[in-house]
């Protein structure tokens, strides 16, 4: 069996613009926002876009209650590691994303309206690092943004947009996070306490998982230390990076 690449540290003097894209209220704070929060301290700027408010995620609670709650823990979530610009889509139900072309319109739009250096997403192979089963949105998702990064650079893909003034965007780089496959890694060391508060912004739909689920600084110990001594440090985020 040929042994995985040896993973390399991600040249963060490449971006001073990122957009995160994910299907869902705390997909990126499952350990992307520790890499967030470096950063923003670091000056670059960093936006996010939800494709879902995360309506259903809570058993407990109506999709009309539980949407704009999850709204603002993302938002608040999003607050504590420096990010202040926080969209939603309309017009996809969580749980039921579907992979196509309005999603992937979407995604284009926001590319040229942010023109981001550096695209961030979640992984859309079937299963995680681990073996864990991935949820259907977040594979639809990290299609459409695959696909999404090469429809914002070319104007004759949604031509609608140029009517709107969103001239094509030529994404440099991409990182999906979470990938079984990774390439590269980013230091989050000293951000680790960053991230496990912008996780625990999140305390309703936490709390809805039940009392044997994991508090954010031991999930986050696992997820962001998994990697560690693969990389030789204590913590980092992971990813495949499409475009060099």
């Amino acid at each position: 069996m040929t042994p995985p690449p040896e993973l390399q540290p991600l040249d963060e003097s490449t971006f001073e613009t990122v957009l995160c894209v994910v299907a869902h209220p705390d997909d990126l704070e499952y350990g992307t926002a520790a890499a967030v929060d470096k950063w923003v301290r670091a000056g670059k700027t960093v936006t996010y876009l939800l494709a879902t408010r995360g309506e259903a995620g809570i058993d407990t609670m109506s999709p009309q209650e539980a949407g704009p709650l999850r709204e603002q823990e993302e938002r608040d979530g999003a607050a504590a590691v420096g990010v202040d610009v926080v969209e939603f889509l309309d017009g996809f139900a969580d749980g039921v994303v579907e992979y196509g072309l309005p999603l992937r319109r979407a995604i284009a739009r926001e590319i040229r309206v942010r023109k981001p250096d550096l695209v961030i997403t979640t992984t859309y192979a079937d299963r995680f690092p681990g073996g864990f089963v991935n949820q259907a949105d977040h594979r639809a998702v990290g299609l459409a943004v695959v696909d999404a990064k090469a429809d914002a650079g070319n104007r004759w893909i949604f031509t609608d947009l140029v009517d709107e003034g969103h001239d094509p965007w030529q994404v440099a780089r991409l990182l999906i996070v979470a990938d079984p496959e990774p390439t590269h890694f980013v230091d989050v060391s000293d951000h680790f306490d960053a991230a496990v508060r912008s996780l625990s912004a999140h305390d309703a739909y936490l709390s809805a998982l039940g009392p044997e689920y994991p508090k954010p600084a031991d999930l986050l110990g696992m997820i962001l230390g998994g990697p560690s001594e693969a990389v030789g440090l204590p913590y980092a985020v992971t990813g495949r990076l499409v475009g060099g």
